[in-house]
């Protein structure tokens, strides 16, 4: 189950599941603007892969909002 401060998802694929929280772990990792350029590069390469199948866009939506923040935080 994935929990957001908004809303809750229960995610029927592990591999979504497992593959979105290393996404959100990279972006907070990352500590220069170099990082942060790989993170984006991860983040399309979700969207690209589960964005296809149909799977909730808030997903997406919070992995584009953690970059913007974690850019800000610089």
């Amino acid at each position: 189950m994935l929990i957001h401060p908004k809303i809750v998802m229960y995610l029927t694929n592990p591999q979504l599941e497992n593959s979105y929280y290393k996404t959100v772990l990279v972006i907070e990792s990352c500590k220069t603007k170099e990082q942060l350029e790989g993170a984006s590069r991860m983040v399309e390469n979700f969207k690209e892969l589960y964005g296809l199948v149909g799977y909730p866009k808030a997903l997406l939506y919070n992995l584009d909002r953690k970059l913007d923040k974690q850019l800000w935080q610089l």
